[in-house]
């Protein structure tokens, strides 16, 4: 056996570059826009505010300054400690529960309001405000309304719809009694690889800023109307601040530009968020030129709150804090001294962090002015959302009105909205639109599946493994075609795998990439590469059958494959819970007339070829294969030559030598659990359980949200990676490739890693000297070389199960990361 523990090899090893010109992270605020503040500073709520403030102790200063994850607190932690805000991150509920009632929200807030206002030492009562991402809709609520992402209203160009969209979206979450929503996001995505693509309206900052004025007027009102900030709305974020959308692909990475274009690319809608009167500003998780967001004191003190004017609050990002130099989750002075008024923390220590940051504004480390001011604009914002009149959130006008929840006349909105987002990129011979009365083959994974339609941000942080009864107001794409062709006279039929009795008039094929949110989605191309869909349209268009392909996806990718495999191709991006809606345009009227035509142009250039990740109008060259702006419709048609489909060479893989990495394997792998060495049985979410309890999977953190697994056992069973068919590793095996996994052993025990071939062999090696030298409870490195698989016997041509994590008793391990890799470092305790 030849086993090799590695501590100080880093995840994701770089290859050596030449070093950059040297690039200042520090702004000149003289080169950045004054903006005319709305609404104006009232002189009566600055008075009160100097009033609570004086009368506030600094245990309650402290306090206010600091958000938790409602999975991390309880109501009765807020009875002693006076916090300023809670949240529910994407995977956080009620009773721990997704599905939870929206009843069962309303009251949480009521407790942790009642909790925030109980004391009795004289002192003010300050509401505490809940926040959430109601991003795409109020999409952590079982039953809400979830609209296209916004890389699909961005292909509307339609401001007044996304006004509406606000306002429908303000009054389901004030139904639910939550407060805040942290949206809209206004990244300017230049690098489409990036996992966080569809929460971008566009590459080009122009358009931005007429959306960031009619989102943030849809959620908060119109400052200067009765409607701002009342009843029917509530307060809006802009995020994440800034430059998150130029990190190369690279979630939470490093913006590397000077200064004017960086100000001129990426500012984009901030100052008309600003004058439309946003109330807080989320701190991005990325760097500019080296040095993080939530620390750079030039941009979010210099720039934001003095050249702007911005004088809201400016809130982390789930303990973005955490990663400005010096600082911890649970202790970062830094990010306050910086600018940042509100830490957002997810954890069990945020009493730690309540506890350093007191100390520190005690010792002075925080100034009491930066205290003070961080605290003013807090309370500036909860004041003018009135949330100290409103009461408990049972008792506010919408709480409690559950019919608003995916109501009707929202949904149409829906509705709307996915017609409008809709981008004809084919239609030739114009086969489109469809006549309903006919035979229609519909096909494709994504044809019944609300999960894939609604993206990530739906119901779960990821949006990924929920069955359509998750969206119980929702309907999928192929209830709306077979609604529309039924009303017809015509007949659909569903079929994922393409295969048909009756021969169809045309077949519609719904696919594309699964549901993910940020760090997940992280690509290392845009080349789509999916094998089974592509053949699928192939089989269908060489029957002669007429191919309608519907393309689901969070960012335009490579599908020049695909493009040519059909005879009309639609980028439907991700469009929420009223996917049905997209018949609507698919299909004539009974009487022949067109229904719906294609409105949608595209605010992303689309790729000509996998390898152009920065692909802008604004780069030179510019070469897409259907421009910024592109879009056919019935009214303007258009005609695409075949496509070149050459893969360019030396092109990095989908999986990159990763099998497991930011909490998920490879699309169309499979994470299972097995009893012993039994049959697998697959996990469908993050976290899951053997039914003995023998082996219990926990998503947990590491560098970033969930983007880890803890394995724990008290009997024998294993956690096993499978990918859709066998790999042969014979290549990397003679390269001297190692297995490379990044773990912590938390509990030590009888551990070993296995793989298997498709012959039904195991060769499995025994972990038990690094067991006995690994220090508990600290990450490391264990690299196996391939080849220390092969003497036992197994195919390494054939290999069923790349990775198994086995234990044949009590143990408890963490890992983050599992991937195939050259270890070019000596080799300590190896027998093979």
């Amino acid at each position: 056996m030849r086993i090799l523990v590695v501590a100080a090899l880093s995840l994701g090893a770089l290859p050596l570059v030449a070093a950059a010109p040297a690039l200042s992270p520090v702004a000149n605020p003289a080169l950045w826009p004054q903006v005319a503040v709305r609404p104006v500073r009232d002189a009566r709520i600055e008075a009160r505010i100097d009033a609570l403030l004086a009368a506030m102790s600094i245990e309650d200063k402290v306090g206010q300054i600091i958000q938790v994850d409602i999975g991390s607190i309880t109501p009765a932690d807020l009875v002693t400690y006076k916090l300023g805000s809670v949240l529910n991150g994407g995977n956080s509920d009620p009773n721990s529960d997704p599905l939870a009632p929206p009843i069962e929200w309303l009251k949480l807030a009521d407790k942790f309001y009642d909790a925030s206002m109980t004391r009795s030492d004289g002192r003010p009562k300050i509401p505490v405000i809940w926040g959430t991402d109601a991003v795409h809709g109020n999409n952590n609520i079982f039953g809400a309304t979830l609209f296209p992402h916004n890389i699909g209203l961005g292909a509307a160009r339609d401001p007044a719809l996304l006004k509406r969209i606000g306002e429908v979206t303000a009054r389901e979450t004030a139904a639910a009694g939550l407060d805040w929503t942290f949206a809209p996001t206004l990244a300017v995505v230049q690098d489409d690889r990036w996992g966080r693509t569809y929460e971008s309206y566009s590459e080009e900052p122009e358009l931005l800023a007429d959306y960031a004025t009619a989102m943030i007027e849809g959620l908060q009102g119109k400052v200067g109307t009765p409607d701002f900030l009342d009843s029917y709305h509530v307060l809006a974020t802009t995020k994440h601040f800034l430059g998150d959308g130029g990190t190369g692909g690279r979630d939470q990475g490093d913006t590397r530009l000077p200064e004017a274009a960086f100000r001129d690319i990426h500012l984009g809608g901030y100052p008309a968020a600003i004058a439309a009167g946003t109330q807080s500003v989320m701190a991005s998780f990325s760097s500019w030129n080296g040095v993080k967001m939530s620390g750079n004191k030039s941009l979010l003190t210099d720039v934001l709150k003095r050249r702007m004017g911005f004088d809201g609050f400016v809130v982390g990002d789930w303990n973005s804090h955490g990663q400005v130099p010096g600082c911890s989750n649970e202790d970062c002075p830094a990010a306050i001294n910086a600018g940042l008024d509100m830490f957002m923390y997810s954890g069990p220590d945020w009493k730690k962090l309540y506890a350093n940051t007191l100390a520190e504004a005690r010792a002075g480390t925080i100034a009491a002015a930066r205290l003070d001011d961080a605290v003013r604009r807090i309370l500036r914002a909860k004041i003018r959302a009135g949330l100290f009149e409103k009461g408990r959130p049972s008792s506010r006008p919408l709480a409690g009105k559950m019919a608003l929840i995916g109501a009707p006349a929202h949904r149409e909105v829906a509705r709307e909205a996915v017609r409008a987002s809709l981008v004809l990129l084919k239609n030739e011979k114009g086969i489109l639109p469809l006549a309903p009365r006919a035979e229609i083959l519909v096909a494709g994974a994504g044809a019944d599946s609300l999960s894939q339609q609604a993206g990530g941000w739906s119901l779960t942080w990821q949006g990924e493994g929920l069955p359509n009864s998750s969206f119980p107001n929702g309907r999928s794409i192929w209830t709306g075609i077979s609604e529309t062709v039924a009303a017809a006279g015509g007949r659909a039929t569903l079929s994922p795998d393409g295969r048909f009795t009756a021969r169809p008039s045309a077949a519609i094929v719904v696919f594309g990439e699964p549901p993910y949110a940020e760090f997940k989605g992280d690509r290392p191309t845009l080349d789509y590469r999916d094998k089974a869909d592509l053949a699928l349209l192939r089989k269908l268009k060489a029957a002669g059958i007429p191919v309608v392909a519907v393309f689901l996806s969070g960012r335009p990718l490579w599908v020049n494959a695909e493009i040519n495999a059909s005879d009309a191709f639609v980028a439907a991006f991700l469009p929420g819970s009223e996917g049905g809606a997209i018949a609507d345009v698919l299909f004539r009227k009974a009487d022949g007339a067109v229904n719906h035509d294609f409105r949608g142009r595209l605010s992303f250039s689309w790729p000509k070829r996998p390898d152009q990740y920065a692909l802008n109008r604004r780069d030179k060259p510019y070469d897409p294969l259907f421009a910024y702006g592109y879009g056919l419709s019935y009214a303007r048609p258009g005609a695409v030559p075949r496509l070149d489909e050459t893969r360019p060479a030396g092109l990095a893989g989908d999986a990159g030598g990763l099998l497991f990495g930011k909490g998920a394997a490879p699309q169309g792998w499979q994470v299972a659990v097995a009893e012993g060495d039994g049959a697998a049985t697959p996990l469908a979410g993050a976290a899951g359980r053997l039914a003995s309890g023998g082996l219990v999977v926990a998503a947990i953190d590491r560098d970033a949200q969930e983007d880890a697994r803890r394995l724990t056992w008290t009997g024998a069973a294993e956690w096993r990676l499978l990918p859709p068919a066998p790999l042969d590793l014979s290549r990397e095996t003679n390269g001297e490739i190692s297995l490379v996994v990044a773990l912590r052993i938390d509990r030590p025990g009888p551990l070993s890693v296995a793989m298997t071939d498709a012959a039904g062999r195991t060769a499995r090696i025994a972990l038990t000297a690094t067991v006995a030298a690994a220090r508990p409870g600290e990450w490391f490195q264990l690299a196996i070389p391939l080849q220390c698989f092969a003497p036992q016997g197994l195919a390494m041509a054939s290999v069923t199960s790349p990775f198994i994590l086995a234990a044949s008793g009590a143990a408890t391990v963490s890992v983050s990361e599992i991937r195939h890799d050259y270890v070019n470092l000596p080799m300590t305790a190896c027998v093979c």
